[in-house]
């Protein structure tokens, strides 16, 4: 069977990671389940050149946000990962303790309970104590926290290359192969352009 994704839009700035992510899995061996915020509907509207629907026909099955008798509300609904991508910090609150209002933190709460991967692209800057106390709680229960941090040692150029390195990682924890970024130690392939300079 192919693996199983469940991917979660909550209504931080930087929904087009979540909207790149849907596009990597349509094009691999991946059974996506969407769930989309209203917060992320909107965010979607504001930041990209696409509109919620074109969004939500990029997954396979789409789950209402607030539709809590949905499938991925039981563990007995068996799926290979979760990522809510990018996550709020009143989703990623709402995960830390357990508040199931919603369905993207039911089935974040299912996945950890169940034990399997959850990844968290909190997506907040800067960050007080109280957030950095919400990460430290999820991670304990066995949340993934990556906010989506770029590197620079592949010389992005574009916004894409900054996307798409945070996918890539994305992609190398919940076990997916990809060729979406320049990893670091290939060194025939990293070549600085010549107009960076390093201090």
């Amino acid at each position: 069977m192919s693996k199983r994704i469940i991917i979660a839009i909550a209504g931080a700035s930087g929904v087009i990671y979540g909207v790149r992510m849907l596009e990597v899995l349509r094009d691999i061996d991946c059974e996506t389940h969407l769930i989309i915020s209203e917060a992320g509907k909107l965010n979607i509207e504001i930041e990209t050149s696409y509109s919620p629907g074109e969004v939500i026909n990029m997954a396979d099955h789409v789950h209402p946000h607030k539709d809590m008798a949905a499938s991925l509300s039981s563990g007995s609904f068996k799926t290979s990962a979760m990522v809510v991508v990018p996550c709020t910090i009143k989703t990623l609150s709402g995960i830390a303790n357990s508040y199931n209002e919603n369905l993207i933190v039911r089935a974040a709460d299912v996945t950890l309970k169940e034990k399997r991967k959850l990844v968290l692209v909190v997506r907040e800057t800067p960050l007080h104590k109280g957030h950095l106390r919400l990460m430290t709680l999820a991670a304990d229960m066995g949340a993934h926290i990556l906010p989506p941090v770029p590197s620079f040692y592949h010389f992005p150029k574009t916004i894409d290359d900054i996307i798409n390195q945070t996918i890539g990682k994305i992609l190398d924890f919940i076990g997916i192969e990809h060729n979406l970024f320049q990893r670091w130690g290939d060194k025939n392939e990293i070549q600085d352009p010549g107009n960076l300079t390093v201090c």
